[in-house]
Order: structure tokens, then C-alpha cells, then sequence
């Protein structure tokens, strides 16, 4: 498989390579920081076994993340925020449209923590050997994680070679001699210090992960254990469970297994793929709202008193969509996407959206700051989800908006022509994965 490296800068500026390969439905592959390379991987034979299958049918997004592999090196992140920044510098590059997501160790944390930011953009989410909460919080996990940690600090050869070993299985001594050259190659002590320093606890976003998702857990793998499996998969609503045999990617014929039960859910294969086929729905108004401050307030309230803040955000947006005529489509926890068949109903529902957290505001003690975004077009319809580049614009219009905005698009304006909706220019506006600016206005709903 020949790939062509490329390079993306992220909004900190630095500077990210990645691969695109293939032909098909786009899905990106995230194989966890910091054991990531692009060129190194193909030399590893069940890893290339994996992406040749993978790339046979569909087109394959592979990236390296900072500190790592063929990107820039001397910068660690500090959060998973930062390797969230790599995955969404890449997704803006290669503005492939409807995407399906797939990571392993500390990748599946990042595109899940992408999916959670970019609501309507990813179709289906593919989690391998991965968990919720970071191995070295399950039990025995700890202890071996903080052995190996120590062990980089003092011994980076022994190192690569124990943990090619743990995760390759003892009895498999060519493939973990490669792995861990490969590891060598990949990274660093210092960047191997980093993985328990950013880890994050998923657990929350993951209860409000509404897209289908696919959990793939090799039997004889150390780490994560198979209670982080477990757990991952309970959290997620819907997700499937699936056992692979073996420690991880050990033999060309596992590699290439695991990518065809990827290739099969992603409905990249002419098998059958869980939920309905991508097809072209009605024109629709999609609408995207978002609590502004949702992650402070829950840190400052507390679970118990955040999430009753939370339902009364539930209680109003909901009785919005029933007034007007629209449709749930998900909810993100801290926000809703919703559709509508008459553009008009679904400026009077932000309206009467802005005006309801406003009456309640007035004499809350927690108020409620709400951005609303709005877009107009034909969206993919998947299994009850709404997907492609009108979603997307909406999304990301709803995020230049601030608390007590709507902010809608051009298509939007024109579509309502005549009718009682005052707008206030905001002029062009560049917006992320999209080549030309964007005609922005401001819906004003306030009276006087």
C-alpha cells in the first residue's frame, strides 16, 4: 500500500502529519498517542496486513500526534485537549464530510472527546482495546502501568521491549522484537511520561455518546483489562461488544479479521451493517443548541446540582420542539440537535428558545446561557441521525454564536424572507473545514 504523507498545522501551530489511502467511506484511524507512525507501522507486518485490508475498502485517514512519529516533536501535550487539536487539524484538512471514527488506547479517548465536540459530523465510532477511565485506574492495571513508566526513565530499550511483549503476548518473540522497534521509533521517555499526567476520565461523555459504537477487546490482552471493556461498553448506549482472539494486531490473519468487522461496521463491505444505509433525506432546517460555560458550572455545582440545572435546559428546549413542529434528533448532554420540515418554525422555536431561558434566567439562581445555530439544506440520513455538510454548518454557526444568540446562514435568511424576523448582519465569517468564508446573521428576538 503506497501512502502519501502529508502535513496540517493545528491552531497552536504545530505541525501534524498524516496519510490518506484508499477509496470508499471515510474513516479515520487513530492508533493512540504516543504509538503512532505512519512510515514505522507499515514495517510492523500485521499492522500493514490491518491498514491494506482497512484501505481496501474505504478511504483511510491515519495520523501521527505531537511528540510522535513523523510530527513535530518538541512540543508535549499537556491535555487530551491537545490530542484532540491534532485529530481536528487533520479532519479540517482532508473535509471529507460524513466520517466514521476509530481509535485504540488513548486514541479511542480522543475520538470520542472529537465526537463529543463535533455533534453531527462523526457517523459511527470504532473503539479498540481501549477504556473509559485509563487502564492504570482498574486494579492490577495501575501497578504494571507505574512499573513500565519507571522502567522508560531508566531503560528506554528494556522498556519498548517489555511493553511490545505485554501487549504482543511472551510466546510471540518476532512480531515483539518489531513492535518494539517500532515503539523506539514512535516516541520517547518523555512523551511515555505524559500518558498517566493527561489521562481523562471519559465516563460521563461516553452516557451521552448517541451514535452507534463498536467495541473490540482482544481476550489474551493485558491491558486495558477485560473489566475496562466491560465498563466501556455498558456506559455507551447501543454499543456492541466484540472479542477478538489473540493480544492485540499478533498475526496478519487476526489483523486482518478485526478490519473486516470494522469494514463490515462502517457499511464499508457489501455485508450487513448495523442501522439503516446512508441515504439523501428531505430538506430540512437543522438547528444546534449549546449550553455556554456547561463544564465550569458542572465543576462548580457538582453532579447532582448540575444535572438538575441540565433538566430544566431539557424541559424548555423540549417544549420548544413540540410547539413548532420539531424533531429530537439527539442530545449531547450540555446541548440538542434538532431538524424541522418548515424553516419558518424553526426561527419562531429559536426565538421562543431565547425568550424562555430569558424568563427564566430572571429569577433563577443558576441561569442559563444558550447559543443557537441554524442551517438550512438536504442532510444524510443514518438510522434516525442526521449527517453531512449541512449539519456541520450548522454546528459550527451555533458555535460563533454566544450565550443568547442565534446566529443562522444566508439560506436561512432568504428562506424566511417577508416574515415578522429582524436580522443583524454579522458579515462573513470563516468557520473550520470550510474553504470559503460564510454569510453569518443574528436573529434578534429580544423585545424593544
Amino acid at each position: 500500500m503506497e501512502q502519501r504523507i502529508q502535513y496540517t498545522t493545528t491552531a497552536d501551530g504545530l505541525r501534524i502529519a498524516y496519510s490518506v489511502t484508499g477509496s470508499g467511506p471515510a474513516f479515520i484511524w487513530d492508533a493512540g498517542y504516543p504509538f503512532n507512525h505512519l512510515k514505522a507501522a507499515m514495517d510492523v507486518e500485521p499492522y500493514r496486513a490491518y491498514f491494506e485490508r482497512l484501505a481496501a475498502d474505504c478511504t483511510l485517514i491515519r495520523l501521527d500526534h505531537r511528540a510522535a512519529g513523523l510530527s513535530q516533536r518538541d512540543k508535549l501535550p499537556e491535555s487530551f485537549d491537545d490530542l484532540t487539536a491534532d485529530l481536528e487539524a487533520v479532519v479540517s484538512a482532508v473535509n471529507l464530510g460524513p466520517l466514521s471514527l476509530g481509535g485504540s488506547g488513548m486514541g479511542g479517548g480522543t475520538v470520542a472527546n472529537y465526537t463529543s465536540r463535533h455533534p453531527g459530523e462523526v457517523s459511527r465510532l470504532v473503539l479498540m482495546d481501549t477504556m473509559a477511565r485509563g487502564a492504570w485506574n482498574h486494579g492490577a492495571g495501575a501497578a504494571r502501568w507505574q512499573t513500565l513508566q519507571d522502567l522508560a526513565r531508566s531503560d528506554w530499550e528494556m522498556f519498548s521491549e517489555t511493553t511490545a511483549s505485554v501487549f504482543f503476548g511472551w510466546g510471540e518473540g518476532g512480531v515483539a522484537r518489531d513492535a518494539a522497534r517500532f515503539i523506539r521509533e514512535c516516541t520517547s521517555p518523555e512523551a511515555v511520561s505524559t500518558i498517566a499526567e493527561i489521562a481523562t476520565d471519559f465516563s460521563d461523555l461516553y452516557r451521552h455518546m448517541e451514535i452507534p459504537a463498536l467495541v473490540l477487546r482482544h481476550e489474551e490482552s493485558v491491558f486495558p483489562p477485560m473489566e475496562a471493556a466491560i465498563e466501556l461498553t455498558a456506559l455507551i448506549p447501543g454499543a456492541e461488544l466484540v472479542l477478538l482472539d489473540g493480544t492485540w494486531l499478533t498475526t496478519s490473519d487476526r489483523a486482518i479479521r478485526a478490519a473486516e468487522i470494522i469494514l463490515d461496521f462502517i457499511g464499508a463491505t457489501d455485508g450487513p451493517k448495523t442501522g439503516a444505509t446512508l441515504e439523501a433525506a428531505a430538506f430540512r432546517t437543522v438547528l444546534f443548541t449549546d449550553i455556554v460555560g456547561h463544564t465550569e458550572m458542572m465543576s462548580r455545582l457538582g453532579d447532582a446540582r448540575g444535572r438538575d440545572v441540565l433538566r430544566e435546559h431539557e424541559r424548555i428546549t423540549r417544549e420548544a420542539l413540540a410547539a413548532h413542529g420539531g424533531t429530537e434528533v439527539k442530545t449531547m448532554g450540555d446541548g440538542f440537535m434538532a431538524s424541522f420540515a418548515s424553516v419558518t418554525k424553526s426561527v419562531e422555536c429559536a426565538v421562543d428558545l431565547q425568550k424562555a431561558f430569558a424568563a427564566r434566567n430572571a429569577s433563577a439562581a443558576e441561569p442559563l446561557h444558550v447559543r443557537v445555530g441554524l442551517n438550512a439544506g438536504e442532510p444524510i440520513e443514518d438510522d434516525g441521525d442526521l449527517f453531512g455538510a449541512t449539519v456541520i454548518l450548522a454546528s459550527r454557526i451555533a458555535a460563533k454564536a454566544d450565550g443568547g444568540e442565534i446566529l443562522v446562514s444566508n439560506v436561512v435568511r432568504e428562506l424566511v424572507t417577508g416574515k415578522d424576523f429582524l436580522f443583524n448582519d454579522r458579515g462573513d465569517t470563516e468557520l473550520r473545514g470550510f474553504e470559503d468564508p460564510v454569510r453569518v446573521y443574528e436573529v434578534w428576538w429580544r423585545d424593544g
